[in-house]
């Protein structure tokens, strides 16, 4: 039997239905980061936008947010609870320049267990379980705070089976990241590369699908990177090459100004992939079942948990 741990419990991962895989709800980021634009504190402008996901079809969210970056599980539980939104957040660490304070003195064990338990017993006191870890990666280096995290993950990831998320900094080092996990023993199958659409290179994109790693395209609205035009060109290359079902979609969309319910932009928000990406990708060939794989069944294969 599977099961996908959300924050609200275990859910059967046929209910899961259309999810984005990696986004930011609640943030409530370390002194060192200055912008406030970062900070996405208010539980009532969460409420809202993921209301807003709801109408337009959505169903699941991902939540990244890591421990070193404001991870806030009960505040995830009451959002959820109200919205009706399946909601899955991570255990881990994010990248040097927030984990490092955190992981410097402890060991690769330490972080296992810490970890581990996030993912079955409860994030401290707050009753709420992880459903998957996250390790991240610095720009074109994999920094020895960083591989320590890794290698924690991989480990957690063999008591638990859960799936490893990663983040890579403007699409950097996924090959490396990728070994370093398989000197682990993970399998790529249960890796999803973060960010990947951050490096426009069909080329590196074909060799990180053929580790049989799967693939985020999570970057979708930020025109201000690549415009979504040539995501649409990769993702039909990807699909056509049979890389279809190892891609996820999401936007990232970890500022108040790229959502409307904070009232300071206009988006794109979590609307966008449903109500305008999804549709120019059909309008330029892409099948309804195909993204049915990416939105639906992709998801759900990956964040399910064997339970006994």
């Amino acid at each position: 039997m599977s099961v996908i741990r959300t924050v609200r419990g275990d859910s059967d991962p046929s209910a899961l239905g259309v999810t984005y895989m990696h986004e930011h709800i609640v943030t409530h980021p370390p002194a060192s980061v200055t912008d406030t634009d970062l900070v996405m504190d208010d539980v009532g402008a969460a409420m809202r936008e993921l209301g807003w996901y709801a109408q337009a079809g959505g169903s699941a969210v991902v939540e990244m947010t890591p421990r070193d970056y404001g991870r806030d599980p009960a505040a995830l539980r009451k959002i959820s609870e109200a919205t009706g939104i399946h909601i899955v957040c991570p255990t881990g660490w994010h990248k040097h320049k927030f984990c490092h304070p955190w992981v410097e003195a402890r060991t690769v064990a330490d972080l296992t267990e810490e970890m581990t338990r996030d993912l079955t017993i409860g994030i401290d006191d707050t009753g709420v379980c992880a459903g998957l870890i996250k390790a991240a990666s610095s720009l074109d280096a994999i920094t020895p705070a960083e591989e320590k995290v890794f290698r924690a993950a991989a480990r957690a990831h063999h008591e638990t089976g859960a799936l490893i998320s990663t983040h890579t900094e403007m699409g950097t080092m996924a090959l490396e990241q990728i070994a370093l996990l398989r000197r682990e023993g993970v399998a790529p199958e249960r890796v999803l590369v973060g960010h990947l659409d951050h490096k426009p290179d069909l080329g590196y994109l074909r060799a990180v699908a053929q580790t049989g790693a799967n693939m985020g395209f999570d970057q979708i609205g930020k025109e201000k990177y690549h415009p979504d035009h040539r995501r649409i060109d990769l993702i039909l290359a990807l699909v056509g090459e049979g890389y279809g079902a190892q891609l996820t979609f999401a936007g990232d969309l970890a500022r108040k100004s790229y959502w409307p319910a904070y009232g300071r932009g206009f988006g794109p928000g979590l609307t966008y992939i449903l109500w305008r990406f999804a549709p120019w990708l059909r309008e330029r060939g892409l099948d309804t079942r195909q993204l049915e794989i990416i939105l639906v069944q992709t998801p759900a294969r990956l964040l399910a948990l064997a339970t006994a």
